[in-house]
């Protein structure tokens, strides 16, 4: 079951930007004797603010999609007045507790996951001492992995609300798992079995776009799902008035026409399709591509783009610091997104917010973000020729690429960050009820 919220994205907005609401958190009532420093003579109930427990299996320094939501939702709560606790495996292997942006970071031991380069696991533990310190008025889980089920399971036990965020897709895991293709759909089964399982146990549960609550409901989770967007940051991410080529100096990339990809250089993104369009781009066209992103699929891109003869026209530019990334989507005429496994694709609306017309693969959650002929295209997963038709059309007009950029941000506006932030604290209040 898929439930709307006014306040939610998804919902009909008339082509209305979502306002953001800014009210600060309702307190939370503290009888005098609890808090500190109360006089002796009673009087009446003391109040702080709400505090949050979330508990996330991946947070910065990791990066992909779900670390980095994480952490703008830590940073944005705290920032609207909440007080903010995250649990979350420790990056170093050691446990120990930071103060970050005003959020306060519970790092638990961790180890290496041997079947990914770059992501550790936290060792599973009991999270009720923590959780019994702290006292949360709500917890809120990013996953129904390690730290997601102990945090589930210990708030169930300390009679706490429970609210879980999805951001888990089978296709994400099965490069790193090294799972065979004639497995994946079995794999898939039984990882969606686990994760009804974990989840069915939240009071409230949330997903970015319509189109992923109805991913969990075909996948045979019962429970209501809301779809709130991970929003994003319209004051950072908006069109610039400097010339391209100035951004593009800055990463050292040629001056000419660039098409734009931003996120991780793996499997499921299937960035293979973007470099096997070039050829047929380059036969109309002296363009180029950046990919913005690390990955295990780096080398074998490198590769195929030297043997099919365009290794001069691709450009893989690394990890860029969030605070750079505005810059990165200045130096671009078009933004692309070949992957298959997206819930919302933050890189796409930050891509769309700043005026890009956007190709992307017509999979899950793209087609709610792209909208054919209006800011973009929608091209069949595979079809590399279509996908270079589409990218061809958008190159040779600069009109075109401005009327569709312009419609890019107009959809992008009602997906502020601030406002998902509202709604979730409406949520936290519901919950808490």
């Amino acid at each position: 079951m898929i439930l709307d919220s006014p306040t939610t994205p998804d919902s009909p907005t008339n082509g209305a930007p979502s306002m953001a609401v800014t009210a600060a958190p309702s307190p939370v009532a503290v009888s005098p004797s609890a808090a500190r420093g109360a006089a002796s003579v009673p009087g009446p109930p003391a109040t702080r603010p709400r505090r949050v427990l979330i508990g996330t299996d991946t947070y910065p320094p990791d990066v992909n999609g779900a670390a980095y939501f994480t952490h703008r939702l830590a940073r944005g709560l705290a920032e609207r007045g909440n007080e903010v606790h995250v649990v979350c495996a420790s990056d170093t292997g050691q446990a120990r507790t930071d103060r970050v942006d005003g959020v306060t970071v519970h790092r638990l031991r961790s180890a290496p996951l041997l079947v990914h380069p770059t992501m550790r696991v936290s060792v599973p533990a009991r999270l009720d001492r923590l959780i019994d310190s702290l006292a949360p008025d709500v917890v809120h889980v990013q996953g129904h992995f390690v730290v997601g089920r102990a945090a589930i399971a210990a708030a169930r036990r300390g009679g706490l609300p429970v609210v879980a965020t999805n951001h888990f897709m089978p296709d994400n895991l099965f490069q790193f798992a090294h799972i065979p293709e004639r497995l994946r759909d079995r794999a898939g089964e039984l990882a969606w079995r686990d994760f009804n399982r974990v989840f069915s146990r939240a009071d409230r549960v949330t997903t970015p776009t319509r189109i992923a609550a109805g991913l969990l409901t075909d996948k045979g989770f019962a429970p209501p799902v809301e779809p709130v967007s991970c929003g994003i940051d319209l004051g950072r991410f908006q069109p610039r008035a400097e010339p391209r080529m100035w951004a593009r100096k800055a990463f050292d990339l040629p001056d000419r026409e660039t098409v734009l990809f931003v996120g991780r250089l793996d499997e499921e993104k299937r960035l293979d399709e973007l470099v096997r369009a070039l050829p047929y781009i380059l036969n109309g066209s002296d363009a180029q591509l950046a990919l913005v992103g690390t990955g295990g699929q780096r080398a074998a891109l490198e590769r195929l783009a030297r043997r099919i003869g365009v290794g001069d026209h691709v450009f893989f530019l690394g990890f860029v610091p969030d605070e750079e990334l505005p810059q990165a989507y200045a130096a671009a005429d078009v933004f692309a997104m070949p992957g298959v496994a997206e819930l919302q694709s933050i890189a796409t609306l930050e891509a769309m917010a700043t005026g890009l017309p956007v190709v992307a693969a017509d999979a899950m959650a793209l087609p709610h973000l792209v909208r054919p002929g209006e800011n973009g295209h929608l091209f069949r997963p595979g079809d590399v020729q279509e996908l270079a038709r589409h990218l061809t059309g958008l190159l040779a007009s600069p009109g075109l690429r401005a009327v569709m950029g312009a419609a890019s941000r107009a959809i992008a506006l009602t997906h502020d960050h601030q406002a998902s932030l509202a709604r979730f604290e409406e949520i936290y209040r519901e919950v808490a009820r």
